[in-house]
């Protein structure tokens, strides 16, 4: 049984993950940690990490980046794993991790959806065959009308993904709405869509000579972030230092 602390418990996908571990014989939360302690959860809750005294195998954060240092610091302190899934972290912050995970193993990853992290493996074999046959990339997202940022971290993390196939020779285009000339063989283009409530949908298209091959995730709740960052959970307890993503729970 691995016994986890959920760092943003009353937020909505920490109530999300607490719903899905009640469920799972294989792990239980025995701590939560919330600057709200709003709720009646079914285990303690503390609104600091420093409060936090609980014995715990693994750590999973779904918060603010506002609350990140703090709890990259108490795992470290305490050597306990970290299933880091807060997104929007500044560079510095970042650099904060990668120092951390020289002392405790830390996982993070764009999207903890086990779809779209076994997407990333499958477009990179596409790639080695359709993109050096002389087929062009191309990766459209949609989210809900809601998300800010644009494109999307999970889409840059897939055009990495085909770039990486392909050594590095490829760049990225965002925005040909200013360019008038022919598309460039070595470009992965990636367009953002906003609208409604889509909670996630990435399409890679492969465009060639008459045909086309598409590879297409689409997310229908944020449940499946929930149980990636669960199963991520399970993997990286009692592992030793250092940093881990969501290929090494798939693989």
């Amino acid at each position: 049984m691995v016994k986890i602390i959920m760092n943003g418990c009353n937020g909505h996908m920490g109530q999300v993950i607490s719903g899905l571990v009640a469920a799972d014989d294989g792990a239980e939360i025995v701590a939560g940690i919330d600057i709200a302690d709003n709720r009646e959860n079914g285990y303690p809750v503390f609104t600091s990490p420093e409060a936090c005294d609980v014995e715990a195998d693994v750590v999973v954060d779904f918060s603010s980046y506002k609350a990140v240092d703090g709890i990259v610091e108490y795992c470290r302190t305490r050597k306990i794993p970290l299933v880091l899934c807060t997104t929007g972290l500044t560079p510095e912050q970042l650099e904060r991790v990668r120092e951390a995970g020289k002392e405790v193993a830390i996982l993070r990853s764009a999207n903890m959806s086990l779809g779209i992290n076994l997407l990333l493996k499958l477009i990179q074999e596409a790639a080695k065959t359709l993109a050096a046959a002389g087929f062009d990339m191309e990766i459209v997202e949609r989210h809900h009308k809601l998300k800010c940022d644009a494109p999307s971290g999970t889409a840059i993390a897939l055009g990495e993904s085909l770039n990486e196939a392909m050594d590095g020779q490829y760049h990225f285009v965002f925005d040909r709405s200013q360019r008038h000339e022919q598309r460039d063989p070595k470009e992965i283009g990636i367009s953002a869509v906003r609208g409604g409530t889509i909670v996630g949908n990435h399409e890679v298209i492969f465009a060639g000579p008459d045909e086309v091959v598409e590879f297409n995730h689409t997310a229908y709740s944020k449940a499946v972030f929930g149980k990636g960052a669960v199963e991520a959970a399970k993997f990286l307890a009692g592992k030793p230092a250092g940093m881990y993503d969501m290929s090494d729970v798939i693989g």
